[in-house]
């Protein structure tokens, strides 16, 4: 799975990667200056479907690796379990700020002196993976079984978080969304049409 099949957030994307093999993601994304940031995303694919990955690499020859599989643009790390996590980071202009993609998912406005206004928004990922009454009773089964416990976090921080729809922390310096992938599916979770953050700079 290249980052291609997930930087976009949407729910297709998030239905490929967990389908893939049982993913966790861990967006966050740190500014830097009034014009600059650093996103990182981390995901870890557990024992089992690494594996499979590694088999399937394997068997598609000398020329494939689970690393372009599965972690191409970023830094592969292979667990003592078994496991893996794929580690992407990116730094610089807000434009430049992609994960690979060929449009940015976070969304980047100026909100007064020294203040960005940091979204992601959320309608495409609701509308499509929320289509699960197309899913059969065998489908339901299997996705239910991949998802259950898995979820994608999204975190926004700086100096100080000024205003935001998301979970502010202790220190105000960062707020964050968990994103249950079943919930999400089963349509239990309440989410805004984005999720933002106004975040000052250091």
């Amino acid at each position: 799975m290249s980052i291609e099949k997930f930087g976009k957030f949407t729910a297709a994307l998030l239905l490929g990667a967990a389908l893939t093999g049982c993913i966790d993601a861990d967006v966050d994304v740190a500014l830097t200056s009034e014009t600059t940031a650093r996103a990182t995303m981390t995901q870890v694919m557990g024992a089992e479907f690494y594996s499979m990955v590694v088999m399937g690499a394997q068997q598609a020859g000398e020329d494939a690796s689970a690393e372009d599989e599965f972690c191409a643009e970023g830094e592969l790390t292979e667990g003592a379990d078994g496991s893996a996590t794929c580690v992407i980071v990116e730094e610089g202009r807000f434009a430049d700020l992609t994960m690979g993609n060929d449009e940015q998912a976070i969304v980047f406005a100026a909100a007064g002196p020294g203040l960005v206004r940091i979204s992601l928004p959320t309608a495409e990922m609701k509308a499509e993976l929320g289509a699960d009454e197309e899913m059969d009773a065998e489908t339901r089964q299997m996705v239910e079984a991949f998802f259950t416990g898995h979820a994608v976090t999204v975190r926004f921080s700086g100096a100080e978080i000024t205003e935001t729809n998301m979970t502010l922390s202790g220190d105000k310096r960062s707020a964050e969304q968990v994103i249950p992938f079943l919930d999400l599916i089963n349509g239990t979770i309440e989410l805004p049409d984005e999720l933002y953050a106004v975040v000052r700079a250091p």
